[in-house]
């Protein structure tokens, strides 16, 4: 149980104070009666805001088609981000949304938000070895050398200590190609194939895990269930 005024704060319907508005409003319920006491403990289940049930209390999971252009970082000074997506009231939440793990500013595809941090955490952990694929896009045909360099687990990239983790490339045609990929090394995708001599001029991740895009357009996000991924 939490306070009442703590849980609307933490789903971003109000502060704290703004909580106490709220109330004297008689938009709040508890149990069917209007709420009188923001700091009485309840349960998120018993409470209603307009008439609605809260808005995801036990945490939000969201597929994103990010497009290009937006940044992952909540820092402004980077420019437009992919929170900006969001309904404000997702924005507001405490703990934050943020992504799990980040696509470039130029990377377009499929991005996880949440505001679980526990999940962060074990989807973007190199031990849990969650697969993902990426669809690049170079600026020379791809020589055969490539797959076995990159299935090899013996890739150095500069300024690294260790490998990458053996990848499996996929050539579609002779300079598009799928590359899947188990961890999340900072830039890796571009720089594994710079590695190579090739510039990647387009990067769009089709899917992480088992979770594609479908039909979603870029800018939409889907809900999904906090078990969604195990």
């Amino acid at each position: 149980m939490r306070r009442l005024d703590q849980l609307l704060a933490n789903l971003g319907y109000c502060s704290r104070r703004g909580a106490r508005d709220l109330a004297a409003a008689g938009v709040v319920t508890v149990r069917g009666e209007v709420a009188d006491d923001c700091a009485a403990k309840v349960e998120a289940a018993d409470v209603r805001v307009d008439g609605e049930p809260l808005d995801h209390p036990d945490g939000l999971l969201l597929l994103l088609h990010k497009p290009t252009g937006l940044v992952c970082s909540h820092d402004e000074r980077e420019g437009p981000n992919v929170y900006s997506l969001l309904p404000e009231r997702w924005r507001r939440r405490n703990p934050g949304v943020t992504s799990v793990g980040r696509l470039d500013k130029e990377t377009s595809g499929l991005l996880l938000l949440t505001d679980q941090s526990a999940l962060v955490h074990r989807l973007t952990s190199p031990k849990h070895k969650v697969p993902k694929v990426y669809r690049a896009t170079v600026d020379r045909d791809l020589t055969p050398e490539f797959g076995p360099r990159f299935a090899s687990g013996t890739l150095l990239l500069e300024g690294e200590t260790a490998p990458c983790a053996p990848a499996e490339l996929s050539v579609l045609s002779p300079r598009e190609a799928e590359l899947t990929l188990t961890e999340g090394k900072y830039h890796q995708v571009r720089r594994m194939f710079a590695a190579g001599g090739a510039t990647v001029l387009t990067l769009h991740r089709a899917r992480f895990g088992h979770l594609a895009l479908g039909d979603l357009p870029a800018g939409a996000w889907r809900e999904l269930p906090l078990d969604t991924l195990g």
